[in-house]
């Protein structure tokens, strides 16, 4: 869309949420000079306070979208990075917000968005690497990553929502690779991802391990039980707080890890989400155009 010449080929690490993204992220960041001298171009946001990130892709969210100006303004963020050379993009919101999985949807604007990105590039899309997980720690940890930062319902008052949610990992696969098209798209559970270079490697097959180094710090630290209770404490209380403030409670109970039911379900409702995670895994195992990696050890 931006130029007459063909975009480079690029190779998008599409999260998803609560996977180790900003963890990633960092890992680019470390590594981003030693990719430079080995020819590669890397895109990727600044959240969680990694300092060379300027990735901002907007993709469309809503049910009425012109897509033709979705498309100008992704490809007009991605202008910065047609450079010639092949492009290691990362970006957990390819697919949307956590925010609706409470409302019982599954990352519903996905193909959309999809659909938008795969416009705004105009090179092939090499490979798509999603990294998918459980069920119930993906939507438990949703909860409370939004909570450390809004004013929420209770658990209980949402379960529903995820218990009965619209649709899982399968057909978001599905949706992912009939919008972008990659040349190949692998899907690799959490439990098998592996490290930060791990990752890498498996998005850029042929990148050499050769000096690449895994992040030294931990980057979007989860808020214990006890910061949560203070938090939403002054969010539903309509109190604004300073991001000192913030960091302060955070880190002031950080060591307190005695649970206090904030966001649990039910051991009945975790082998369910249990079985249905299981299920959709061998959906996906099944599908002949995705590259499936195996949780479990080869015997």
């Amino acid at each position: 869309m931006a130029s007459n010449m063909a975009d480079a080929p690029i190779y998008i690490h599409a999260g998803a949420h609560r996977t180790g993204t900003s963890s990633f992220q960092l890992c680019l960041h470390e590594n981003r000079q030693l990719l430079d001298q080995q020819g590669w171009t890397t895109a990727y946001p600044g959240r969680d306070g990694i300092p060379s990130g300027e990735l901002a892709l907007r993709l469309p969210s809503g049910r009425r979208i012109d897509q033709k100006a979705a498309a100008a303004k992704a490809a007009g963020t991605l202008s910065a990075y047609r450079d010639g050379r092949p492009v290691i993009l990362s970006e957990e919101n390819i697919t949307g917000r956590m925010y609706n999985f409470m409302q019982g949807q599954f990352y519903p604007f996905a193909e959309q968005r999809c659909v938008a990105l795969r416009a705004a590039w105009d090179g092939p899309i090499a490979h798509v690497l999603l990294v998918v997980r459980p069920y119930d720690q993906l939507f438990v940890s949703a909860y409370r990553k939004r909570a450390e930062d809004n004013a929420m319902p209770d658990f209980d008052e949402v379960r529903d929502g995820y218990i009965n949610i619209d649709r899982g990992w399968p057909e978001l696969v599905q949706g992912i690779y009939e919008a972008l098209q990659p040349d190949r798209m692998t899907v690799v559970p959490y439990s098998a991802r592996g490290t930060n270079v791990d990752l890498l490697q498996r998005l850029v097959p042929n990148l050499p391990r050769d000096g690449l180094v895994e992040p030294e710090r931990v980057v979007n630290k989860s808020a214990t039980d006890a910061a949560l209770e203070i938090l939403q404490g002054h969010y539903r209380s309509g109190k604004k707080l300073s991001r000192d403030a913030w960091t302060g409670i955070i880190a002031a109970h950080a060591d307190d890890k005695e649970s206090r039911g904030i966001a649990v379900f039910s051991g009945k409702e975790k082998a369910a989400l249990a079985a249905r995670y299981a299920s959709d895994l061998k959906q996906i195992e099944w599908m002949q155009q995705i590259s499936f990696v195996s949780p479990f050890p080869a015997p």
